[in-house]
């Protein structure tokens, strides 16, 4: 080879090493589609007025809505959570070929107590959940962060709850998401400075897209697009709450769903986005229906 061969080759090399850079560069900076989950409590009054059994929740999922991926909530097991019950559910969803996401816990008290040994009962009333988790093969169980007294007071007792469960759960490779559910996390700001003061891998955000009523006495909300913008940097789940859509469009009447999603992927996010629809004017199944059809529209898939 001589000289200016060797040189015509070396760029060439070159070039296709930079472009081999750039791409692998694009694939880590560019996030995958974002994927379409289903949350249980979508079906909260069918399970209540027990025309199906919660027990089915991952054949009904997959079966009726196409849907490969699930999110528990724990109020549905409440009275005869087992190991046995456990395993029970986690051969359904296996058999129908469905992925158990997370469980969302509530009714086991206040993790933000003004009282530390309060605190620490609730920490401890999660125990059952965290295993439960772990052997359905979830990453998560998602959380309420309650708390009482001002706005540093509240973060700081939240803080030391959440970091308490969180060293419950991190040996069983379970993560704690806190989702904006009433008081003030449902305040942005609030919920985001719980998690810088938390500050551990394993606690992170579940953004709901509609949860944003901080009192509902007085109807003091906060901004929605600026709640999930300041809770997205802490996500490991987000629930696209649905109520209502446009006969015409097809779109969320009460919430912004393009508007939504270009924050949640403006984040860097890539995971699961949950169906969680709440309305009343279309039957549970037909809102599922109605808010995975937006989801797809947007870009998101099964």
């Amino acid at each position: 080879m001589n000289r200016r061969s060797f040189l015509e080759a070396v760029a060439l090399l070159g070039a296709g090493a930079l472009a081999h850079r750039a791409a692998a560069a694009a694939s880590v900076s560019e996030p995958g589609p974002l994927r379409i989950s289903l949350a249980q409590w979508s079906l909260h009054r069918t399970f209540r007025a027990k025309q199906a059994d919660p027990m089915d929740f991952a054949r009904i999922a997959r079966r009726d809505f196409g849907i490969d991926a699930v999110e528990y909530v724990n109020q549905f097991y409440f009275e005869n959570l087992s190991k046995a019950l456990v395993e029970d559910l986690r051969k359904r969803a296996e058999y129908e070929g469905v992925r158990s996401l997370l469980i969302m816990c509530d009714g086991e008290g206040r993790i933000g107590a003004p009282e530390e040994a309060e605190r620490r009962k609730t920490v401890e009333n999660h125990r059952r959940w965290a295993d439960a988790a772990r052997a359905l093969g979830c990453h998560a169980i998602r959380v309420n962060a309650s708390s009482q007294g001002t706005f540093d007071e509240q973060q700081k007792l939240a803080a030391d709850g959440l970091r308490g469960l969180v060293e419950l759960c991190e040996p069983l490779g379970i993560s704690v998401l806190v989702e904006n559910h009433g008081g003030l996390s449902s305040h942005g700001r609030w919920l985001a400075g719980v998690m810088r003061l938390v500050d551990h891998p394993r606690c992170g955000t579940l953004p709901d897209f509609g949860n944003f009523t901080i009192d509902r006495r007085t109807d003091e909300r906060y901004d929605r697009y600026q709640g999930v913008t300041e809770l997205m940097p802490f996500a490991q789940a987000v629930s696209a709450k649905s109520h209502d859509f446009d006969d015409a469009s097809g779109e969320e009447t009460a919430t912004d769903f393009a508007r939504m999603l270009e924050i949640v992927r403006a984040a860097g996010y890539s995971g699961y986005v949950g169906i969680e629809y709440e309305g009343g004017r279309l039957s549970e199944a037909d809102g599922i229906h109605a808010t995975r059809r937006l989801l797809e529209r947007h870009g998101c898939r099964v």
